[in-house]
Order: C-alpha cells, then structure tokens, then sequence
C-alpha cells in the first residue's frame, strides 16, 4: 500500500465466535467467635481465569499476521495493496483475576443487656482486594499488569484499583412496637488511589509516548513515575419505615363455617334451627389495606457534594464513570407498596 494511502477498516460482528471459557476456583473461611456474640469474620480469595474473550484487535494485528486470519485482509489482484482490512470481533483475549475479599459483621442486639428492647445495630465493613490483573490482547501478545492503573480500550475502559471497599451502621426498630418497621442507617464508599493513563501525560525527548500500561515488569525509555488519581471518599444516609398494620380481632359470628358444620353438634332438638358460629377474619380494609405493607423511604447520597476526582486518561469527561459519579449530593424519597 503506498505511503499515505488510507484504507478502510470495516468493524463487523461475527458469526463464528465461540463461547468463552472461564477457569475460577475460590478459597473461603467464616469464624464467628463465641466469646463475641453476633460477630462474623469473614475472607475468600477468588481467582479467575478468562480466555477466549470476544473483543476487537488492532487492524494492523489483522495486516501482521494475515496469514492467520484469512479473507480479512483485501488486496488489489495486480499491485497486491491492501484495499480493505475487516475487523470483527475474534476469540483472542485472555484475562487473570486475582483477589480478596473480606467481612466483618457484628450485630448489637438491645436485648442482650436485659430486658427493655430498645432495636438492634449491625455494623458491616465489606473490602475487596484486587492483587492481579493481567490482560492479554492476542495469543502472541506479552501479558500486561493493568491492576491499580485505569485502563481505556476496545475491551474494558475504567479503574481498577487495588483497594476498594464500605462501611455501614444501620438501626433496625425493636419487634412488636411501632419502631418495628423503621430502618435508618449511614454507608461510607471508599475507592482507593490508582495510576492514571499514562500515555496521554508522559513523552520522550524523540516524541514517542510511553506506553499505555508498561509491559510486566515495568520498563520504558524514560524512569518515570505514574500520575496517582487520589481516592474517593463518599457518605450516604438513609431512612424508611414500612407499615406493618395489624389485622382487627377475630370474633365469633353467626353464619356458614368454613368447616361446613361438621363441628357443630346439635345437643337437642330446640337447635336444629340455629345457625352455626363461625369464626370471622378480618383483614386490614380501606386506608388501612392500602398502608399496610408499604414503604417509605428518604435518603441522601454524597452527602458532602464531593466531585470524583480527575483522570487524564477518561479523555471523554475526565473521570472514571464506572466507579464515580458527577452527580454530586442527591437526595430521594422512594414509595413502594408490597401486594
């Protein structure tokens, strides 16, 4: 093809694809303390080996190993120039997951001080730790560590940081009072510091980028050192109280009993004519049918308007919409009826 010439990349699905296969194998122990009651420990490392990943390539990958690919590359029958590249989705992608995850869980209960039960609380903290994450683009590609680093491409765009995780506190109303359906409870979101797309920040005196994400274990032209994206640190409050209202008391009337009678007998003649009692049930009717079972629920996100924070390499909006939001505080109030 001669200098200059540009040539049209055609990017299609494809009808030959084949499943993709996944390898994972998961580790896991609880422990819940006698000595501290209503304690839960908990940790699973997780690891997971995906191949055969659908994704795109490089249609110059296409053009260098055309011979493995046939009927993707056109070329002109007289000159042999490439007339046109195909660039459908292929089997070639395979990734390597690592990681932890871990929980604690402790749950106060008011009862366990004597009597008077004023509620309960649970106290959650749920973290995930992501060791690895290799990524490889083709068979005859190196592997490349993208664990703690945001990544943009045809495959995945995001972060993968290495530490994430939440802590809660919620109150749950005691049983048989009218705090029995109220809920309310706070949640911390942390998402932990990674490196941001360093290809779109570093350069070489020649002019050539560094690459996106340096190959395992790190090597370059220049010792450079990757951009941090800082952590993020978000609040979330929340309350509700579901009505549970109770059914008016059941009362003996005259009338058919859902037994049909057979328990009713007659002692003599004079009450060959009486009705059978029946028991009646009632349910809650009216406003009541319509309150009872439902839900209402207030809360507020973000709770100090903290904006995600920058990263050079989501060149679209500047920052990683999978794990940070730019909504900022935001406030709901939710109605849900259960029939």
């Amino acid at each position: 093809t001669p200098k200059g010439t540009s040539v049209p990349v055609v990017v299609s699905g494809n009808p030959n694809l084949k499943p993709e296969v996944a390898y994972e194998w998961t580790y896991g122990a609880v422990y819940s303390p006698k000595w501290i009651k209503g304690l839960t420990l908990s940790a699973d490392f997780w690891h997971i080996d995906l191949r055969s990943i659908a994704s795109l390539v490089d249609a110059q990958f296409i053009i260098n190993f055309e011979n493995s690919f046939p009927g993707l590359v056109v070329r002109n029958p007289t000159t042999g120039a490439i007339t046109e590249v195909t660039n459908p989705s292929l089997n070639l992608t395979r990734a390597i997951v690592e990681g932890v995850d871990y929980e604690a869980i402790y749950i106060l209960d008011s009862s366990i001080f004597g009597p008077g039960d004023v509620g309960r609380l649970t106290f959650t903290l749920n973290a995930t730790y992501l060791s690895r994450f290799e990524f490889q683009a083709t068979p005859v590609s190196k592997r490349i560590g993208l664990s703690g680093e945001f990544v943009s491409g045809p495959t995945f765009t995001g972060s993968l940081p290495h530490n994430r995780a939440y802590a809660s506190v919620f109150y749950d109303g005691p049983a048989g009072t009218w705090l029995a359906g109220f809920d309310a409870g706070a949640t911390v979101h942390y998402t932990g510091q990674y490196e941001d797309l360093n290809q779109v920040l570093t350069s070489d005196p020649t002019g050539s980028s560094e690459p996106a994400k340096p190959q395992m274990p790190r090597s370059g032209p220049l010792p450079w050192r990757a951009r941090k994206v800082s952590a993020w640190t978000t609040l979330d409050l929340m309350a509700s109280y579901t009505f549970n209202l109770s059914a008016l008391a059941a009362g003996e009337v005259p009338g058919l009993a859902k037994d049909g009678g057979k328990n009713f007998k007659i002692k003599d003649s004079n009450e060959k004519n009486v009705m059978p009692i029946s028991t009646a049930e009632y349910n809650p009717c009216g406003w009541r049918a319509w309150l009872n079972s439902t839900t209402i629920s207030l809360g507020l996100q973000n709770v100090f308007d903290f904006d995600p924070p920058f990263v050079a390499g989501a060149l679209g909006n500047n920052y990683d919409n999978s794990l940070a939001s730019i909504k900022g505080r935001f406030w709901y109030v939710q109605l849900k009826k259960r029939f």
